[in-house]
């Protein structure tokens, strides 16, 4: 080999300050700062030029001003929430969280409070998380690690294509077509489970025999959520280290025990987040429930009952906001339902880093 054929080499000085490249070619050693890398032989840049660190700010203070522009927006709308909500709640002669009476938001004396809308707006969602996340859980594991790739891709879309159902459509679905379908199953419920608080005889049996009961609505809300946890499990599964799934085989694992110890433990935070964004859109959905109950109920657990949660009770008396007060007395309920994401995404995040 000539000496013009020799490789280019090489090292760094023992205090780390500077890296001497040599080309015996030339025998001129070319000096380079410490931490500054080579040029590259795809772009022939250095990525630590001033081209590089001037993209570097640009995308940095993209990343910033986005996060302060949304932390601004969330901001303004908690102040409005507040500036609205304000003069009613101090002309409320009520406790505004103990007052389960019907709301007097007119005249001389003002009585409102939210424990029977909150009590409802919780309740149907805990349904619809309780019927949506076993499914949710099962599609994902199903289109990930046991479906066929031909027919995988076909089942991911038609879950998806649900979330592009609008509200209103479930809603009728639900009132029209779920609700009649329900009388029979609540009426053989009662009959037969009525010894437990969920399924006993409403006071109003209109409800049941319409089907707009919490449990309908439940259902309904679990329809709606279910292709947003599904998305978000899915995608989350689908990234489990290869190497996990290849080592947990080559020890003999089955299938399930793959799925079990490894493909489960990777993607349990990602199911969780999941779970709480659907848990978000059933907290605030109203065009669907408005349908299926709309009528003020008691507080309890029978789900045969019907009730109005924050969003309902805010659309179903928006016709009526003709005076400061009386917006604000339903802003109120607006400002409670802001506060409770913010709770329930408090929750998510506490969760999921104890587990990270």
């Amino acid at each position: 080999m000539t000496r013009s054929d020799t490789p280019v080499t090489s090292r760094a000085d023992r205090d780390g300050d500077s890296a001497v490249s040599e080309t015996p070619g030339d025998g001129h050693p070319s000096v380079r700062a410490a931490g500054e890398r080579p040029p590259t032989a795809e772009s022939g840049v250095n990525p630590g030029s001033a081209v590089g660190r001037f993209g570097d700010r640009v995308m940095s203070s993209l990343a910033t001003g986005s996060g302060l522009l949304v932390s601004i927006v969330i901001g303004l709308i908690a102040l409005f929430l507040l500036i609205q909500a304000v003069p009613a709640l101090a002309k409320n002669t009520a406790n505004f969280f103990t007052y389960t009476g019907p709301w007097v938001v007119s005249g001389s004396q003002i009585e409102f409070g939210i424990p029977a809308q909150l009590y409802a707006t919780i309740l149907v969602s805990v349904i619809a998380l309780v019927i949506a996340m076993p499914v949710a859980l099962g599609v994902a594991l199903f289109v990930t690690e046991y479906a066929p790739k031909r027919l995988a891709g076909p089942i991911a879309y038609v879950v998806d294509l649900l979330a592009a159902v609008p509200s209103i459509v479930y809603g009728l679905w639900g009132i029209l077509v779920l609700g009649p379908a329900m009388v029979g199953p609540n009426q053989w419920l009662v009959d037969n489970l009525g010894f437990l608080p969920f399924f006993q005889e409403p006071e109003n049996v209109a409800n049941m025999s319409t089907g707009g009961t919490l449990l309908t609505a439940g259902i309904v809300l679990a329809v709606m959520i279910l292709p947003v946890i599904t998305a978000v499990t899915r995608e989350v599964f689908t990234q489990t280290p290869r190497s996990q799934r290849e080592a947990a085989l080559a020890l003999g694992a089955t299938q399930w025990e793959v799925v079990r110890y490894a493909v489960l433990p990777f993607g349990l935070s990602g199911y969780i987040s999941g779970a709480m964004l659907g848990l978000g859109r059933a907290l605030g959905e109203t065009m669907a429930l408005l349908l299926i109950i709309s009528t003020a109920g008691p507080i309890n657990f029978n789900l045969m009952e019907s009730g109005q949660t924050l969003a309902t009770v805010i659309a179903n008396n928006a016709a009526e906001f003709d005076s400061p007060i009386k917006t604000g007395a339903y802003i109120s309920a607006g400002l409670v339902l802001f506060v409770l994401t913010f709770i329930v995404n408090g929750a998510a995040r506490s969760v999921i880093r104890r587990r990270a």
